[in-house]
């Protein structure tokens, strides 16, 4: 069974940094479009970040434009969110997701239905 095991998430202060990772466990996933979510208390899963199989075309939500950044490892199967200038509303669960395509033409918008892997979640937490 494929999993995605995320890590690096934590407290942090509002304006610091965080990286998060995320392995699979299925060397067939580097041919994969990878990407990361994250859901709020009491609000629903919402898209962050996503990546083509090759580490191009990245997509990014507007609420994190410019702040995050999302790349790949293919040769360790990992992939990255490297969040910076860290806000209170990026308090969340996030969770690192596999789809079966390999990647969308550029521009293209990421919706939770485009992946079907996913792992536990990590929780990050930004104070003021």
């Amino acid at each position: 069974q494929v999993q995605l095991v995320e890590s690096g998430g934590g407290l942090v202060q509002t304006g610091g940094s965080l990286t998060l990772s995320c392995t699979a466990s299925d060397r067939s996933f580097s041919g994969h479009a990878m990407g990361w979510f994250r859901q709020a208390p009491d609000k629903e899963r919402e898209f962050v970040a996503a990546v083509s199989w090759s580490g191009g075309n990245p997509s990014y939500a507007d609420s994190v434009k410019g702040r995050f950044t999302i790349s790949r490892d293919i040769a360790k199967i990992t992939v990255y969110l490297q969040m910076n200038s860290l806000k209170s509303e990026d308090t969340a669960v996030y969770y690192c997701a596999a789809s079966r395509t390999p990647q969308k033409k550029y521009g293209s918008s990421w919706y939770e239905s485009d992946f079907t892997f996913w792992g536990q979640g990590t929780q990050v937490t930004v104070s003021s």
